[in-house]
């Protein structure tokens, strides 16, 4: 019996799309069992492998997500966490990591002293002497020194922690490619078992999300978060080629798929996409 799961298993992982839409496809079908006489027996076993690869689906899937922020996570607290801390100890390294970091620190203290020197003229702040307010900003300025070289630290530490979970995420996947394949099948087969108002409402909002118009605000936010998270410098002219290029190269993958798969398969989905986008 598990033998039998296993070879519809494979059958329904590695289904080809043809030139005919598989929606006609399965119409015939579903007429020509209706005479099958061990119907209700294929039904109970069709049932049986669709609940099999649901479970190793969402157990590979589980598996996939956790493990590697798991390790990431355990592994910068507990490994990497302390050897930067007693290396950086040991070492005399810079402050910044990189120009952006200092610019930001720059404006902070400059922020900073602006404000003090606006509380005291408008009387929010009782008057004080020059030495006074020097003493304010050097204590202000050791407390940007401390909370950018505790981020120069940190981003070492994502580097090496966030190397070590894509590392693990990447063995998951050659070490499983079975459970890959299940769950690739289980994944089309909700996808293209949705209604055609539902795939249309989730491509128009997949693509106005990553390649609409209003979508390159998103990306900057995106890409300044990243180098930051990895200590790499934010470089203006980087982020501005990227959001002119990628979301465009996004764009075009995302219409072959609607040209190539979803046309066939779903002719009355793609109807409909394009008069809920007209």
């Amino acid at each position: 019996m598990k033998n039998w799961h296993l070879r519809n298993i494979d059958k329904s992982i590695y289904e080809k799309t043809g030139p005919i839409p598989r929606s006609i496809l399965k119409m015939f079908d579903n007429f020509k069992n209706q005479f099958d006489p061990t119907r209700e027996k294929t039904v109970i076993e069709e049932l049986r492998v669709s609940r099999y690869q649901t479970v190793a689906s969402i157990r590979f899937l589980f598996l996939l997500c956790m493990n590697p922020l798991l390790i990431k996570t355990f592994s910068k607290i507990l490994i990497f966490g302390p050897l930067v801390d007693y290396w950086w100890q040991k070492q005399d390294f810079a402050i910044f990591l990189n120009p952006s970091q200092q610019i930001r620190a720059f404006e902070e203290l400059q922020t900073f002293e602006e404000k003090l020197r606006f509380d005291i003229l408008i009387g929010k702040e009782q008057p004080l002497s020059i030495k006074s307010i020097n003493i304010k900003i050097r204590n202000k300025a050791n407390e940007v020194a401390k909370h950018y070289n505790q981020e120069t630290k940190n981003s070492i530490k994502n580097i090496l922690a966030d190397t070590l979970g894509v590392t693990t995420f990447i063995a998951l996947i050659r070490n499983n490619k079975r459970q890959l394949a299940i769950l690739y099948s289980v994944f089309n087969e909700v996808l293209y078992g949705l209604s055609d108002t539902a795939k249309s409402f989730f491509i128009i909002l997949f693509t106005d999300i990553f390649v609409g118009y209003h979508s390159s605000h998103g990306w900057e936010i995106v890409l300044e978060t990243l180098l930051r998270h990895f200590g790499l410098p934010e470089n203006r002219e980087f982020i501005f080629l990227f959001i002119a290029t990628f979301p465009v190269v996004l764009d075009t993958i995302f219409k072959y798929w609607i040209f190539r798969y979803l046309n066939r398969v779903s002719p009355s989905a793609v109807a409909t996409y394009r008069n809920m986008n007209e």
